[in-house]
Protein backbone atom coordinates (compact mmCIF):
# COMPACT_ATOMS: atom_id res chain seq x y z
CA UNK A 1 0.00 0.00 0.00
CA UNK A 2 2.96 2.27 0.68
CA UNK A 3 3.05 5.14 -2.14
CA UNK A 4 -0.50 4.34 -3.16
CA UNK A 5 -3.49 7.46 -2.63
CA UNK A 6 -7.36 6.75 -2.44
CA UNK A 7 -9.21 9.37 -2.65
CA UNK A 8 -11.48 7.92 0.52
CA UNK A 9 -8.08 7.56 2.76
CA UNK A 10 -6.43 10.52 4.28
CA UNK A 11 -3.59 9.67 5.70
CA UNK A 12 -3.17 13.03 7.75
CA UNK A 13 -6.98 12.60 8.63
CA UNK A 14 -6.51 8.83 10.18
CA UNK A 15 -3.38 9.90 12.06
CA UNK A 16 -5.28 12.48 13.62
CA UNK A 17 -7.56 9.53 15.27
CA UNK A 18 -4.55 8.56 17.32
CA UNK A 19 -4.05 11.55 18.91
CA UNK A 20 -7.31 12.02 20.24
CA UNK A 21 -8.53 12.39 24.10
CA UNK A 22 -7.32 9.85 26.40
CA UNK A 23 -10.13 7.69 26.06
CA UNK A 24 -10.07 8.40 21.91
CA UNK A 25 -6.68 6.86 22.97
CA UNK A 26 -7.70 4.13 24.33
CA UNK A 27 -10.09 3.38 21.65
CA UNK A 28 -6.97 3.47 19.22
CA UNK A 29 -5.05 1.29 21.94
CA UNK A 30 -7.72 -1.31 21.30
CA UNK A 31 -7.27 -1.05 17.04
CA UNK A 32 -3.80 -1.25 17.11
CA UNK A 33 -2.59 -3.36 19.98
CA UNK A 34 -5.50 -5.79 19.80
CA UNK A 35 -9.29 -5.63 19.56
CA UNK A 36 -10.04 -8.99 19.99
CA UNK A 37 -7.12 -9.97 22.40
CA UNK A 38 -7.06 -6.64 24.53
CA UNK A 39 -9.55 -6.60 28.04
CA UNK A 40 -10.48 -3.10 26.69
CA UNK A 41 -12.25 -3.95 23.86
CA UNK A 42 -13.54 -0.87 21.49
CA UNK A 43 -14.76 -1.46 18.45
CA UNK A 44 -15.05 -5.46 18.37
CA UNK A 45 -17.62 -8.43 19.38
CA UNK A 46 -17.62 -9.60 22.95
CA UNK A 47 -15.83 -12.84 21.85
CA UNK A 48 -14.91 -15.12 25.41
CA UNK A 49 -11.06 -16.18 25.14
CA UNK A 50 -12.23 -19.03 27.36
CA UNK A 51 -15.33 -21.48 27.24
CA UNK A 52 -16.19 -24.12 29.23
CA UNK A 53 -15.05 -27.61 28.67
CA UNK A 54 -17.64 -29.96 26.94
CA UNK A 55 -16.98 -34.00 26.41
CA UNK A 56 -15.21 -34.67 23.11
CA UNK A 57 -12.84 -31.59 23.04
CA UNK A 58 -9.32 -32.26 22.62
CA UNK A 59 -8.16 -32.23 26.47
CA UNK A 60 -4.84 -30.56 25.42
CA UNK A 61 -6.73 -27.24 24.94
CA UNK A 62 -7.62 -27.12 28.59
CA UNK A 63 -6.21 -23.92 30.22
CA UNK A 64 -5.04 -25.64 33.47
CA UNK A 65 -4.50 -22.42 35.20
CA UNK A 66 -8.13 -21.20 34.94
CA UNK A 67 -9.04 -24.42 36.22
CA UNK A 68 -6.72 -24.06 39.74
CA UNK A 69 -8.70 -20.57 40.20
CA UNK A 70 -11.91 -21.39 39.03
CA UNK A 71 -12.13 -25.31 39.51
CA UNK A 72 -13.92 -25.94 36.23
CA UNK A 73 -12.60 -27.11 33.37
CA UNK A 74 -12.54 -23.90 30.60
CA UNK A 75 -11.13 -24.40 26.90
CA UNK A 76 -8.49 -22.19 25.54
CA UNK A 77 -9.78 -19.90 22.51
CA UNK A 78 -7.44 -19.52 19.91
CA UNK A 79 -6.51 -15.94 18.17
CA UNK A 80 -7.88 -17.68 14.68
CA UNK A 81 -11.43 -18.49 16.84
CA UNK A 82 -11.48 -14.59 18.31
CA UNK A 83 -10.54 -12.75 15.19
CA UNK A 84 -12.91 -10.02 14.28
CA UNK A 85 -14.54 -10.39 10.91
CA UNK A 86 -16.49 -6.85 9.68
CA UNK A 87 -19.25 -6.48 7.19
CA UNK A 88 -19.05 -2.31 5.94
CA UNK A 89 -22.83 -2.58 4.02
CA UNK A 90 -22.99 0.86 2.24
CA UNK A 91 -26.32 1.96 0.85
CA UNK A 92 -25.55 3.52 -2.80
CA UNK A 93 -29.23 4.36 -3.79
CA UNK A 94 -29.81 7.48 -5.49
CA UNK A 95 -30.69 9.37 -2.41
CA UNK A 96 -27.30 9.07 -0.99
CA UNK A 97 -26.31 10.98 -3.62
CA UNK A 98 -27.32 14.06 -2.37
CA UNK A 99 -25.40 17.56 -1.67
CA UNK A 100 -26.23 20.50 -0.61
CA UNK A 101 -23.81 23.52 0.12
CA UNK A 102 -20.67 20.89 1.74
CA UNK A 103 -18.24 19.01 -0.28
CA UNK A 104 -19.82 15.99 -0.08
CA UNK A 105 -22.73 14.10 -1.13
CA UNK A 106 -23.80 11.53 1.77
CA UNK A 107 -22.15 8.74 -0.35
CA UNK A 108 -19.50 10.24 -0.47
CA UNK A 109 -19.06 11.04 2.96
CA UNK A 110 -20.07 7.51 3.59
CA UNK A 111 -17.12 6.19 1.79
CA UNK A 112 -14.92 8.04 3.69
CA UNK A 113 -16.09 6.49 6.80
CA UNK A 114 -16.34 2.68 5.45
CA UNK A 115 -12.89 3.43 3.83
CA UNK A 116 -10.97 4.82 7.21
CA UNK A 117 -12.88 1.64 9.57
CA UNK A 118 -11.67 -0.92 6.69
CA UNK A 119 -7.64 0.54 6.90
CA UNK A 120 -8.22 0.61 10.45
CA UNK A 121 -9.20 -3.01 10.57
CA UNK A 122 -6.91 -4.35 7.98
CA UNK A 123 -3.82 -2.15 10.36
CA UNK A 124 -5.10 -4.90 13.27
CA UNK A 125 -4.65 -7.60 10.71
CA UNK A 126 -8.71 -8.72 10.95
CA UNK A 127 -11.40 -9.39 8.36
CA UNK A 128 -13.20 -6.92 6.81
CA UNK A 129 -15.05 -6.79 3.63
CA UNK A 130 -17.46 -4.54 1.86
CA UNK A 131 -21.04 -4.80 0.42
CA UNK A 132 -22.83 -2.41 -1.29
CA UNK A 133 -26.43 -1.72 -2.75
CA UNK A 134 -29.61 0.26 -4.14
CA UNK A 135 -32.14 -1.71 -6.03
CA UNK A 136 -30.05 -5.23 -4.90
CA UNK A 137 -26.81 -5.81 -4.18
CA UNK A 138 -24.20 -4.56 -6.21
CA UNK A 139 -21.50 -5.14 -5.01
CA UNK A 140 -20.06 -8.07 -2.80
CA UNK A 141 -16.63 -8.18 -1.35
CA UNK A 142 -16.29 -11.41 1.42
CA UNK A 143 -14.25 -10.43 4.78
CA UNK A 144 -10.45 -11.06 4.34
CA UNK A 145 -7.54 -9.82 5.55
CA UNK A 146 -4.11 -8.48 4.10
CA UNK A 147 -3.02 -5.18 1.81
CA UNK A 148 -3.93 -6.86 -0.83
CA UNK A 149 -7.71 -7.22 -0.47
CA UNK A 150 -7.53 -3.39 1.44
CA UNK A 151 -6.60 -2.56 -1.93
CA UNK A 152 -9.64 -4.38 -3.11
CA UNK A 153 -11.63 -2.45 -1.13
CA UNK A 154 -10.31 1.04 -1.84
CA UNK A 155 -10.81 0.71 -5.24
CA UNK A 156 -14.80 -0.40 -5.19
CA UNK A 157 -15.07 2.94 -2.90
CA UNK A 158 -13.38 4.49 -5.83
CA UNK A 159 -16.06 3.62 -8.50
CA UNK A 160 -19.11 4.01 -6.07
CA UNK A 161 -21.71 5.96 -7.45
CA UNK A 162 -25.21 6.40 -6.52
CA UNK A 163 -27.93 3.56 -7.93
CA UNK A 164 -31.32 3.75 -8.45
CA UNK A 165 -34.07 3.09 -5.71
CA UNK A 166 -33.77 1.32 -2.95
CA UNK A 167 -35.86 -0.99 -0.26
CA UNK A 168 -33.69 -0.84 2.21
CA UNK A 169 -35.70 -3.08 4.73
CA UNK A 170 -35.95 -5.86 2.18
CA UNK A 171 -32.45 -5.45 1.43
CA UNK A 172 -31.27 -5.50 4.79
CA UNK A 173 -33.70 -8.72 5.52
CA UNK A 174 -31.83 -10.56 2.59
CA UNK A 175 -28.75 -9.76 3.54
CA UNK A 176 -29.50 -11.02 7.21
CA UNK A 177 -29.96 -14.17 6.30
CA UNK A 178 -26.99 -14.54 3.93
CA UNK A 179 -24.24 -13.51 6.32
CA UNK A 180 -23.92 -17.10 8.35
CA UNK A 181 -21.26 -16.44 10.61
CA UNK A 182 -20.89 -14.33 13.67
CA UNK A 183 -19.22 -10.45 12.69
CA UNK A 184 -19.47 -6.96 13.30
CA UNK A 185 -22.06 -5.71 10.67
CA UNK A 186 -21.54 -1.88 10.13
CA UNK A 187 -24.58 0.01 8.23
CA UNK A 188 -23.50 2.99 6.04
CA UNK A 189 -26.96 4.45 5.69
CA UNK A 190 -29.37 8.02 5.22
CA UNK A 191 -32.05 5.02 6.54
CA UNK A 192 -34.64 6.46 4.20
CA UNK A 193 -37.78 4.04 4.40
CA UNK A 194 -40.32 3.03 6.80
CA UNK A 195 -39.05 3.33 10.43
CA UNK A 196 -40.26 0.20 11.63
CA UNK A 197 -39.68 -2.44 9.15
CA UNK A 198 -35.95 -0.87 8.66
CA UNK A 199 -35.90 -1.41 12.74
CA UNK A 200 -37.12 -4.87 12.15
CA UNK A 201 -34.60 -5.33 9.51
CA UNK A 202 -31.79 -4.16 11.48
CA UNK A 203 -33.59 -6.39 14.59
CA UNK A 204 -32.52 -9.70 12.14
CA UNK A 205 -29.20 -9.15 11.96
CA UNK A 206 -28.94 -9.20 16.07
CA UNK A 207 -31.04 -12.36 16.14
CA UNK A 208 -28.42 -14.01 13.87
CA UNK A 209 -25.90 -13.15 16.64
CA UNK A 210 -23.95 -10.29 14.81
CA UNK A 211 -22.89 -7.27 16.35
CA UNK A 212 -24.58 -4.18 14.51
CA UNK A 213 -23.22 0.06 14.34
CA UNK A 214 -25.69 1.86 12.47
CA UNK A 215 -24.27 5.13 10.61
CA UNK A 216 -27.28 7.13 9.76
CA UNK A 217 -25.92 9.46 7.29
CA UNK A 218 -27.78 12.90 6.74
CA UNK A 219 -26.78 16.15 4.87
CA UNK A 220 -27.16 19.34 7.17
CA UNK A 221 -30.14 20.68 4.94
CA UNK A 222 -31.90 17.26 5.06
CA UNK A 223 -31.74 17.96 9.31
CA UNK A 224 -32.60 21.43 9.11
CA UNK A 225 -34.16 22.28 5.33
CA UNK A 226 -33.25 25.67 5.21
CA UNK A 227 -35.54 26.01 2.05
CA UNK A 228 -38.07 29.16 3.14
CA UNK A 229 -39.04 29.40 -1.18
CA UNK A 230 -39.69 25.52 -1.86
CA UNK A 231 -43.04 24.80 -3.34
CA UNK A 232 -42.35 21.59 -4.88
CA UNK A 233 -40.39 18.86 -3.60
CA UNK A 234 -39.11 16.13 -6.00
CA UNK A 235 -37.77 12.60 -5.26
CA UNK A 236 -34.68 11.39 -6.29
CA UNK A 237 -35.32 7.94 -5.96
CA UNK A 238 -38.96 7.82 -7.54
CA UNK A 239 -39.27 11.04 -9.14
CA UNK A 240 -42.70 11.57 -7.43
CA UNK A 241 -43.03 15.76 -6.72
CA UNK A 242 -44.83 16.94 -3.65
CA UNK A 243 -46.10 20.77 -4.28
CA UNK A 244 -46.64 22.76 -1.05
CA UNK A 245 -47.27 25.93 0.88
CA UNK A 246 -43.57 26.88 2.14
CA UNK A 247 -44.15 27.11 5.61
CA UNK A 248 -46.10 24.65 5.98
CA UNK A 249 -43.96 22.12 4.10
CA UNK A 250 -40.72 22.51 6.08
CA UNK A 251 -42.95 22.34 9.55
CA UNK A 252 -44.91 19.41 8.24
CA UNK A 253 -41.37 18.04 7.27
CA UNK A 254 -39.14 18.76 10.27
CA UNK A 255 -42.02 17.18 12.34
CA UNK A 256 -42.10 13.72 10.67
CA UNK A 257 -38.60 14.34 10.29
CA UNK A 258 -38.24 14.56 13.98
CA UNK A 259 -40.51 11.62 14.59
CA UNK A 260 -38.91 9.36 12.03
CA UNK A 261 -35.53 9.93 13.69
CA UNK A 262 -36.93 9.47 17.30
CA UNK A 263 -38.27 6.07 16.26
CA UNK A 264 -35.08 4.45 14.51
CA UNK A 265 -32.92 5.99 17.61
CA UNK A 266 -35.29 4.19 19.81
CA UNK A 267 -36.02 1.52 17.66
CA UNK A 268 -31.76 0.82 17.54
CA UNK A 269 -31.54 1.14 21.43
CA UNK A 270 -34.37 -1.74 22.12
CA UNK A 271 -32.40 -4.21 19.98
CA UNK A 272 -28.96 -3.21 21.35
CA UNK A 273 -27.69 -1.67 18.18
CA UNK A 274 -25.52 1.13 18.39
CA UNK A 275 -26.36 4.06 16.65
CA UNK A 276 -24.92 7.33 15.49
CA UNK A 277 -26.02 10.18 13.47
CA UNK A 278 -23.08 11.40 10.58
CA UNK A 279 -23.73 14.90 8.99
CA UNK A 280 -21.74 15.06 6.40
CA UNK A 281 -20.77 19.24 6.87
CA UNK A 282 -18.67 17.11 10.02
CA UNK A 283 -14.92 16.08 9.61
CA UNK A 284 -15.28 12.28 9.05
CA UNK A 285 -12.39 11.85 10.97
CA UNK A 286 -13.98 14.36 14.19
CA UNK A 287 -16.98 12.36 13.52
CA UNK A 288 -15.34 8.59 13.57
CA UNK A 289 -13.24 9.19 16.64
CA UNK A 290 -15.26 10.86 18.53
CA UNK A 291 -17.58 7.88 17.99
CA UNK A 292 -15.31 5.57 19.43
CA UNK A 293 -14.38 7.25 22.30
CA UNK A 294 -17.39 7.43 23.43
CA UNK A 295 -17.99 3.57 22.25
CA UNK A 296 -14.74 2.90 23.98
CA UNK A 297 -16.11 4.56 27.21
CA UNK A 298 -19.34 2.92 27.15
CA UNK A 299 -17.97 -0.40 26.91
CA UNK A 300 -14.99 0.19 29.60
Amino acid sequence: MKGTQYKYLDPEALSRLKNLSIAARLVVEGFYAGLHRSPQRGFSIEFAEHREYTPGVDPRHIDWRVYGRRDKLYVKQYEEETSLRCYLLLDKSASMGYKSDGPWSKLEYGSFLAASLAYLMAMQHDAVGLISFDTKVRDRIPPRQGPGHLRVIMEKLEQTSPGGETGLADTLHELAESIKRRALVVVISDLFDDAEGLVSALKHFRHKKHEVVVFQTLDPAELNFPFDDVTRIEDLENGREVTSDPRAFRKAYLEELSQFLAAVRQGCLDGQIDYALAETSQRFDGFLGNYLARRQMMHA
